[in-house]
């Protein structure tokens, strides 16, 4: 709730720290997939088995060290060189969203001591239940509203036919049905 009401800029620049990182994690699975395999530029740097494979920075440098300014390796150096360098930005970006994350909590802790009777009151009672309440008595008034709606649709059914031609209806039935009982042979008093 503070968050939300105090601190709008900060969530904003952590949801959007989270999309860059989404997005860096993304082209780093998109390059390591593309790249993988017993003949690709990456194969001699994953590590693990299955879903389970990645690449760690560490091993990267280390193969870039190994093939230096070699000309067979030129291709491998590039992909190598360019999945480095998402890789370092992958944690530059962790760090930024680590440090503006601290410094929301920071704020957070800090505007908790400064809160006025008023302003908690605001908080809690308009903030959080109002909305909470609002919701939960109008989800209330569309089930009644509902169950309403259907024993009426069911009642229009019932009644949709009136009474005066059922009653003729059931006269020309039970004319029929005499009938088939004389047929039958079945008599009564």
């Amino acid at each position: 709730l503070l968050v939300a009401k105090y601190f709008v800029k900060e969530r904003d620049i952590i949801a959007k720290l989270d999309d860059a990182l989404a997005t860096i994690e993304q082209q780093l699975t998109e390059m390591m997939e593309e790249n993988s395999g017993e003949e690709g530029l990456l194969a001699d740097v994953i590590e693990g088995e299955g879903d389970k494979q990645k690449i760690a920075a560490k091993v990267v440098k280390a193969r870039l060290k190994e093939i230096g300014e070699d000309a067979l390796y030129e291709d491998e150096r590039k992909v190598l060189t360019a999945y480095a360098d998402l890789l370092e930005k992958q944690t530059a970006t962790k760090a930024k969203r680590k440090a503006a994350q601290e410094d929301l909590d920071q704020k957070i802790d800090a505007k908790y001591l400064k809160l006025t009777d008023s302003e908690i009151k605001t908080l809690v009672v308009d903030d959080k239940w109002t909305p909470h309440l609002s919701a939960a008595v109008q989800g209330e008034l569309d089930r009644v509203s509902r169950t309403l709606t259907g024993r009426i649709r069911e009642l229009a059914e019932r009644y949709a036919t009136p009474l005066p031609v059922l009653t003729a209806e059931v006269a020309t039935l039970s004319v029929r049905v005499d009938a088939h009982l004389k047929k039958m042979g079945a008599t009564w008093n």
